[in-house]
């Protein structure tokens, strides 16, 4: 059986790539699930990585739910309205807790359609980069299903929530060009460009001190549930132990010095 999730690191920056693509890499299944939790569980406490691309192998990012397993109620769409819940919570929904609270920068290379969860999935990284094929559809209603993978938590913090709405209770999808226009993406390229594309922006990430880009990343995950008193005692605080770190140091004596910094992350 093929590896669900391919991972290749170059330098600083690892590349996450969704394996199944004769099945339009879905994510339901559980190997795909511990292989995406375990990847973002490593590369926490690896300081070493400081940005991943997450991309799917084929022509489809990613379809989502496995929807032939749901026509069988099989896996985590099978049993008793307990089970099935419980089969979430066991499930997919690990890949939501371990990707948005994954410290890593996450940049998604929709390379094609982002279906379902594969659409949550995207919204789970920080930054999407769109090919020209690509295209996103919150279609859970489609199937009388509502998002159960966070999709109600993630969607309206990037598209606000009328377009949250109108998304959600359409399943109607979106076309790369109007994804840019709601913010859903910061940029689209050509299929060739997609992956050289987000090199670059995860280069650009990787250049900076580490500790303090995760830092940013956890400050402006967590600013989005916070009154503006709560996120500047919150900023003092990290900000505090951001100017003892090696790294501020070292940029600071760089800047002085006109050379380039060497960050270690400490």
């Amino acid at each position: 059986m093929a590896e669900p999730l391919l991972i290749a690191r170059d330098g600083h920056v690892e590349t996450w790539t969704l394996n199944l693509p004769e099945r339009r890499n879905p994510i339901s299944d559980l190997p795909m699930v511990e292989a995406l939790e375990d990847a973002a569980t490593r590369v926490a406490s690896d300081v070493s990585v400081r940005a991943v691309i997450l991309t799917g192998a084929g022509p489809a990012f990613s379809s989502g739910g496995d929807v032939k397993a749901m026509a069988q109620r099989s896996g985590m769409f099978g049993g008793s309205g307990a089970e099935i819940a419980d089969g979430y919570r066991r499930g997919i929904q690990r890949i939501p807790r371990a990707l948005f609270h994954c410290p890593v920068p996450l940049i998604a290379a929709v390379n094609g359609p982002a279906v379902g969860a594969g659409c949550d999935l995207t919204l789970m990284c920080d930054l999407r980069i769109a090919s020209t094929t690509a295209f996103f559809a919150e279609s859970f209603v489609k199937v009388g299903l509502i998002p159960g993978d966070g999709g109600a938590f993630l969607l309206p913090r990037v598209v606000g929530a009328a377009r949250a709405a109108e998304m959600a209770l359409t399943g109607d999808r979106i076309g790369a060009e109007q994804a840019l226009e709601w913010g859903l993406v910061s940029r689209i390229v050509e299929p060739e460009d997609l992956l050289p594309t987000a090199r670059e922006l995860a280069d650009r990430i990787a250049a900076n001190p580490p500790v303090a880009v995760r830092a940013g990343k956890q400050l402006i995950r967590e600013a989005a549930g916070l009154s503006l008193d709560e996120v500047l005692d919150k900023s003092a605080d990290v900000q505090s132990m951001m100017h003892q770190t090696l790294d501020h140091a070292e940029a600071v004596a760089a800047f002085v010095e006109k050379r380039e910094p060497r960050f270690t992350g400490e």
